[in-house]
C-alpha cells in the first residue's frame, strides 16, 4: 500500500472519538458506538487501556500539551456535524463525505435512513475503509458507496456522477478535517465543485486558521506547528475567521453559523461537566446552496 502521510492522519479523530465512549454517557462529547471496531487492532488496543480513568486522562493531557484545546475541538466537530446532519436530513437526497478518512458516520446514519451516502477519499483510505467495513460489518450497507479521489489531481464531479451521485439532488455535503491538508488550487477546486450543487443543499467544513498555517499566531499549539508545518509541512491551507461568509458567497453559498471555541463550550462541553479548553485555532462553518 502506498505511504501518504495525510492518509495516515485518518486514524486521529477516530481513536479520539473511541476514547470518548469510555466516558459516562452524559459526559461524552461525541456518541460513536463504531469508533472503537473500525480501529485497526494495535490502536483498539491503546484505547482499551484507556477506559481506565487515570490512563485516559494521561492521554487527554498529552493530547492538550500538544496543541491546548485540540481534544475538545475535535470531538465537538463531529458532535456539531452529526446535529447539522441529523436536522437537515428530511430535506435532503444524499449526503457526500469528502475526505471521510476512517470515519462511521455514513454506517451510522444507514441504521435510520437509506439516503445514499458518498464517502470520498484518497485510493488508500479507501482500501483501508473497504477492509474495515468488511471485519466490522460483513458488508458496507447498500446506501453508502465508496468513491476514491486524490483532489488534487481527480476530477470530483466526474468520479461522483461515475459513483451515482446527480447533480441536481440536495445534498449534505461533510469536508472535516481536511482543507489544511490540500493546497489553495485544490480547496479552490473543490469550491468550484461545490458551486454546482443544487439548491438548498448544505456543506459543513472545518479549516485551519491563517494565521497559524503562515505562523503568526500559534494558539498555544507550538508542538502542533513544529509537526504538521515545520517537519512534514503536512498543513497547507488556512482560512480568515472573519473572511469566510464572503469566501463561501463567492461559491453561491450562504453562511448560516460557524462553531468555534465559545460554541463548542458553551453547547456541549460544560454541560458535559468537562474540565476542558477549546481551541481558537480550527473552526467549523455551516451553510446554505442559494
Amino acid at each position: 500500500m502506498v505511504h501518504n502521510q495525510a492518509a495516515q492522519t485518518a486514524f486521529g479523530p477516530m481513536v479520539l472519538a473511541a476514547v470518548e465512549q469510555c466516558e459516562a454517557p452524559q459526559r461524552r462529547l461525541v456518541n460513536d458506538d463504531l469508533a472503537f471496531a473500525f480501529l485497526p487492532a494495535g490502536l483498539r488496543a491503546v484505547v482499551s487501556a484507556t477506559r481506565l480513568g487515570p490512563l485516559r486522562r494521561l492521554m487527554i493531557g498529552a493530547t492538550e500539551r500538544a496543541g491546548p484545546g485540540l481534544w475538545a475541538n475535535l470531538a465537538c466537530r463531529k458532535r456539531f456535524i452529526d446535529e447539522k446532519l441529523g436536522d437537515a436530513l428530511p430535506d435532503i437526497d444524499a449526503v457526500i463525505i469528502l475526505g471521510a478518512g476512517m470515519d462511521t458516520r455514513p454506517y451510522r446514519l444507514a441504521r435510520r435512513s437509506d439516503v445514499p451516502v458518498y464517502e470520498v477519499d484518497l485510493p488508500v483510505n479507501i482500501e483501508r475503509k473497504k477492509a474495515a467495513v468488511r471485519r466490522v460489518l460483513g458488508q458496507a450497507p447498500p446506501s453508502v458507496r465508496l468513491v476514491p479521489v486524490d483532489f488534487e489531481r481527480d476530477d470530483l464531479a466526474a468520479e461522483l456522477t461515475k459513483a451515482g451521485h446527480r447533480r441536481g439532488d440536495r445534498t449534505f455535503f461533510v469536508w472535516e478535517g481536511v482543507t489544511q491538508y490540500l493546497t489553495a488550487d485544490a480547496v479552490h477546486a473543490t469550491f468550484e465543485y461545490l458551486r454546482s450543487a443544487a439548491p438548498s443543499s448544505r456543506l459543513v467544513f472545518t479549516y485551519v486558521r491563517r494565521d497559524f498555517i503562515d505562523g503568526t499566531n500559534l494558539y498555544g499549539a507550538r508542538s502542533a506547528h513544529r509537526r504538521f508545518r515545520e517537519k512534514q509541512q503536512l498543513w497547507k491551507f488556512g482560512m480568515d475567521t472573519d473572511g469566510i461568509a464572503a469566501y463561501v458567497a463567492q461559491y453561491g453559498w450562504r453562511l448560516i453559523e460557524q462553531a468555534g471555541p465559545d460554541y463548542f463550550l458553551r453547547h456541549y462541553v460544560q454541560p458535559a461537566g468537562r474540565n476542558l479548553t477549546a481551541s481558537h485555532l480550527e473552526w467549523t462553518a455551516y451553510a446554505e446552496k442559494i
